[in-house]
This record gives structure tokens, sequence and C-alpha cells, in this order.
């Protein structure tokens, strides 16, 4: 083990941004007195952060460049029998990176923060909420146990609700952090039972000590059944993935969430938690290697996601809902790439895509400053002369997102196609479908987005939605670019935007960056093996894919987006018409928010009010408490009326009993 990597200075990178927490969430709000003010608050959580990125990326050279490696334990809480409860950390290729990438987002996001949240009342709240996500989110990605991990991803959860239901005085900021908080509580239940599985069978939280003990695992059977325990606890652990990182059909949480403020969207659906359940199966490679069919159902289910919600985005007009679905789709091609076991290229789409999305979101977090709080994109237009740093950044981000030759996204998204394509599973067919038609839809979607916001006519002063009369006169029309804390924050995120792909594709995937982190089993799942031989550098990949389908079902994808808002846009309206059937399913999100809330919740409720009735009222209450007074009443009744205290009663009663005995001795005979 390399000396590098002292331990007091990993602790730092997740402790700095939880003290500059508890200062502005104590100090800077009403429950510490409001000790410290609003400059104060948001500088202490920045040189926090600012502190945690840059020892993160001393820690990343480290592990990089020197071959550093850490992975100890700091502290024992507890043992329970032969089972140890323990905070360590483990770093490797895969948290390093993880780590560069949450503290340099969360870092842009505090910068642009200062000036999207500047007329907020909970201002300070706001900052500690988020430097506490960066704790929570870092704690998650060093753990060196199943312990911290549950910890972190419970804790990303916790105040991922309270961000989202930041406005806590808008209904419908409370309805989705409940429902976010509800739908993660089902994947949550799934993960700790996997969770729980491999503490029973392994006896131990360790990664190093479960991963030691895989092959012993693989050879038992799920107790009471012929399922391979390996492959239940896969799956357990996916459930928890799938609510994390929104996968279909716990992925009804997500867009609802765009209902917190907009730095949030970034931080939460960019490079941070609903990254955690991509990150938490890559971690888990050498148990998901053994079982063909978890991979396989991590593959459709990926394909699913990346397919069918990218058909959601198309018809979206609220800017941030666009991006979100956006989001819900790229996040089903890192979830097939994990399927192909490609692991290592959906960590390497997750970093590229944490850039990317996060400007985006940002970007148009910007928009809706320009336009004073609007975010429907049918009434902007023409904002590309009104805000030209927004307007570039947000192209080089779209260019990104669709995958355009040398861009970042370009060699992420274009190796998950290649990964698909090179897998054997019985699921890779309909994967390779749908990776393949969804590079079409986001190309769509995104350039919709693009030019309906930036190009075309201005529409800002036809919006029948618009507030006036609030002392802005003609201003109110007049977008303007934001503030440099916003503007700053978007160049900088548009850098690697554009050039972050180039440079680590070929230590990222066919390199020795994730050398020990990340385990494959190449003789069955020879996908890696297979792109390698093929690989001949970042700069002929980037020229050979003019002459492959996915650049040219992008390419048709904007120009069917610049055809129909720019040149025709008579047109998008007709063919709703023609299909108003699909355009019915589509708007009303597959009918599963319905499905969920009139079939599950109130069948939930249903059975709760059953039980409650039928259980606890008439059963519990009314037959076995007070059933038995009622039968204790009776009986003593009864026997009260035979206890007369006339003697003749008494004589009555013994010569009866006499006959009684006699008869039944003479029957008897």
């Amino acid at each position: 083990m390399s000396q590098t990597l002292s331990a007091s200075t990993l602790l730092a990178i997740p402790m700095a941004p939880m003290v500059g927490a508890i200062l502005a969430g104590v100090f800077g709000t009403k429950f510490g007195g409001n000790w410290i003010g609003r400059r104060l608050s948001h500088s202490l959580t920045i040189f926090g952060v600012l502190l945690a990125f840059i020892l993160s990326a001393v820690t990343l050279k480290s592990v990089a460049l020197d071959g550093a490696r850490f992975n100890e334990t700091l502290y024992t809480w507890m043992v329970v029998g032969g089972l140890k409860m323990e905070i360590g950390f483990l770093i490797d290729g895969l948290s390093a990176m993880m780590m560069c990438v949450v503290t340099f987002v969360s870092l842009m996001v505090h910068i642009y923060t200062v000036g999207y949240m500047e007329e907020d009342d909970g201002y300070n709240r706001f900052f500690a909420y988020i430097s506490l996500f960066t704790f929570s989110m870092l704690m998650l990605v060093m753990s060196n146990n199943m312990l911290q991990l549950f910890f972190g991803w419970e804790a990303v959860g916790l105040v991922s609700y309270l961000l989202i239901g930041f406005w806590f005085n808008k209904p419908t900021a409370i309805f989705a952090n409940m429902k976010a908080f509800l739908v993660n509580r089902v994947g949550d239940f799934g993960f700790i039972l996997g969770i729980g599985l491999i503490a029973a069978f392994a006896g131990t939280l360790n990664y190093g000590e479960v991963f030691a003990k895989a092959a012993e695992l693989a050879e038992l059977s799920f107790p009471g059944t012929d399922w391979m325990l390996v492959t239940v606890i896969c799956i357990c652990l996916f459930v928890g993935a799938m609510g994390k990182s929104a996968q279909f059909p716990l992925h009804v949480w997500l867009p609802d969430s765009m209902e917190g403020p907009t730095p949030i969207s970034a931080l939460i659906h960019a490079a941070t938690m609903v990254t955690a359940g991509i990150f938490m199966v890559t971690r888990m490679s050498p148990l998901f290697e053994l079982s063909e069919t978890a991979l396989n159902t991590v593959l459709v289910i990926g394909a699913i996601t990346a397919l069918f919600m990218g058909f959601l985005g198309i018809i979206q007009n609220d800017i941030k809902r666009v991006v979100a679905y956006s989001t819900l789709s790229q996040l089903g091609y890192m979830t097939v790439a994990l399927g192909a076991s490609a692991y290592s290229v959906a960590v390497f789409h997750l970093m590229t895509h944490a850039f990317f999305k996060a400007l985006l979101f940002l970007a148009a977090g910007s928009v809706i400053m320009g336009v004073h709080h609007n975010q429907d994109i049918r009434w902007m237009g023409g904002l590309r002369k009104y805000m030209p740093v927004t307007w570039i950044t947000s192209l080089l981000g779209s260019l990104a997102l669709i995958g355009t030759p040398l861009f970042a996204g370009f060699y992420s998204k274009d190796s998950i196609i290649e990964a698909v394509h090179e897998s054997h599973l019985p699921g890779a067919g309909f994967a390779s479908f749908a990776v393949l038609a969804g590079v079409f839809i986001t190309a769509f979607y995104s350039f919709r987005l693009y030019f309906l916001v930036f190009h075309g006519k201005e529409r800002f002063d036809q919006n029948p939605d618009a507030h006036h009369g609030h002392g802005h006169h003609d201003e109110h029309h007049e977008p303007h670019e934001s503030p440099w804390v916003v503007t700053a924050p978007l160049v900088l995120l548009a850098i690697p935007s554009v050039v972050i792909g180039f440079m680590t594709i070929e230590p990222m995937l066919f390199g020795e960056f994730f050398k020990g982190s990340i385990v494959i089993n190449a003789e069955h799942h020879p996908a890696l093996e297979e792109m390698a031989k093929a690989f001949h550098g970042p700069l002929q990949m980037a020229w050979h894919a003019f002459t492959t389908l996915p650049f040219w079902l992008a390419l048709a994808g904007v120009a069917s987006a610049y055809y129909m808002y720019m040149i025709n846009p008579a047109l998008p309206a007709a063919i709703q018409r023609r299909i108003r059937p699909i355009y019915t399913l589509l708007e009303n999100k597959y009918y599963l928010d319905w499905f969920n809330e009139n079939v599950l919740a109130r069948g939930a409720r249903a059975m709760g009010t059953g039980l409650w009735k039928g259980g606890d009222e008439y059963l519990i209450d009314g037959t076995l408490v007070n059933g038995s007074w009622k039968v204790v009443g009776w009986v003593s009744g009864a026997v009260r009326r035979a206890q007369s205290g006339y003697l003749y009663h008494y004589a009555l009663a013994m010569i009866l009993g006499v006959f009684v005995l006699m008869t039944y001795f003479v029957w008897l005979k």
C-alpha cells in the first residue's frame, strides 16, 4: 500500500463540507439565532467544498499516477456476534474518480447558488443542505463496507427529501418530496434485504471480505428454493439501484423532483444522487459477474428506461422537465452498460454525463432567471442575442449529450452502444435496438429544446401566464444575461463537457485505471475485450464515427427538430392530432402515476382501513378485548343466579345431582 494516502487527509474530504453545513445550518438560521449572515454562510460552505475538491484532486492524482491505494477501517462502531460494524475508506480508481466528480459539480452548484438563490429567504438553509448532501455522497462513495454505504445511501435520500421540498409552502413541492421519499423506500427495502443476505451468508459487511467469499456464495442456493443465492442478492441490490438511479418502474419520482430549486436539480440529477445506484452496482461487480440472470435483468430494465423515458422528453414543455427526462434516459444507458458487464463504460458515461448534464440544468436555471422565472419553452425563443454565454454553453452541453464526435458524451455513449452490440446476453438484441433508437430521440428532444429557447421568433412577450404589474413595466419582457456567479460555473462545466472524454477514454476503458476496482469474467462476458481490439485511440474513434449509424441517427434527430420547429412549426401540431392516442399515453406518462395513486396507494389504503376496521376494531377490540369481558360477565351472571342463598334450592340441587349420578351409573351397567 502506498504511503501517499493518509487517513487524516481522506477524513478531511467528507468532513470539510460537513463542518460548513453545520456552521451555516445552525448559526446561519433561526435555529442558532442567525449569528452569521449570508456572505459568511456561503463563504464557509463554498470553502468547505473547495477544500474537499482540492484534496480529492490530489488523491486522484496519487491513485492514477502513483498507483496509490487505501483500504482501512478508521473506527469500529460495534461488534455483534462475529459481525463488525465499522467506518472505513476504500480509495481506488473508482472512488477517487467519483470523489472528484461529486466535489467539482457540487462546487459549481455552490457558486451558482449565490446568484440563483439571491432573493430567497432560506438562503443559508439551502447552503447547509447542499453541503450536507455533498458530505453524504462522499461517505457513500468512499466507504469500504456495506454499513457505511447504506448510511450514505439513506443520508442522500433524506437530504434530497429536504431539498426537493425546500419551498415547503408550495403544495406541489411537498407532494414531490413525499413521492421521492416513498418510491426510494421501495427501492431501499430491496437494498437492505440484499445487504442482509450478504451479512447472513458471508458473515461480514466489508467489501474485500465479501468478494473473497464470492465463489463460496455462488455455490449456495436460496433456502427453500433452487434459485442461486447470488442471483437473489444481486437482484435485491439492483432494486435499491432502481430506486436511487430512477430505473423503470421506480423512476416516477425524478421528473416531479423538479419542484425543488434549479441548483439541486443539477446536483441531485446530474452527478450525484441518481448515479449512486450505478456506482454501487459497479462496486459490486464481483458478485454481479456470477449471475447471468441478474445481469440480464439489469440490461433489460436499463434498455426500457433508456428508450421509453426518451419518448417522454419529446412532449415536455417545461425546460427543466425536458432535461429531467433526458437524465432518466441517460441513466438507462448507464444501466444497460452495467448489464453488458461493461462496468467501466457505465462509470465513464456517469462521469461525462455529470459534467454536461449539470451544465444543461444550470443553463436551464440561467434561462429561467433571464426570462423572469418562466419555465415554458413555448414562450421563449430568440434568447441567443440576449444571453450569449448561456447560449454557447447550452449548445456545447447539447452537443455533448447527443454524442457529437470529439465531445465527451460521444466517447461514452458510443462505447455503450458498442458494448451492448458485443454482449451475448438474451436481452442484448432488445437493448441494442433501444440504445440506437435512443440516439435519434435524444438528439431530437435536445435540439427541440435548444431551437425553441435560443432561436426563432421571440415569444417571451406572448406568455399568457406572465405576471404583470410588479413594477417591471417593459423590462419584464426583456431577457437579460445572468450575473457572473451564474455564468462562471457554466463556462467551467462546459470545458470538461467538451474535452474530458477525449482525455480519459484510454486509461479508463482500456488502461489500468480501474484495475482492482472492477472485476469482469472475460470468458463469459467478452464485450470490453472485443472493444479493446477495435480501439486505436480517441482521434481515430471520432474520425471513424462519421461512418457509423449512431452519428447519422443523431444528425437526423437534429435535422428533424430544426425542420419541425424552425422551418415548418405547424407540423408538430398536425402530427399530434394524427397520433392522438399515443400522445395521450405519453402525456399521462404511460399512466404509471395513475396506477401508483389509484391502484397501489388506494389498495394500500384499503388494506390499511381493512386491517384497522376488521382486524383492530372488530377482531382485537370487538372480539378479543370486549368479547372476553362480555363472556366473563355472562358466565358470572349465570353463576350468580345459581347462588340464591335459599337452603331448599341447594337441597333440590343436591337431590337432582344424586338422581343424575344414579341414572348415569345404572345406564353404564
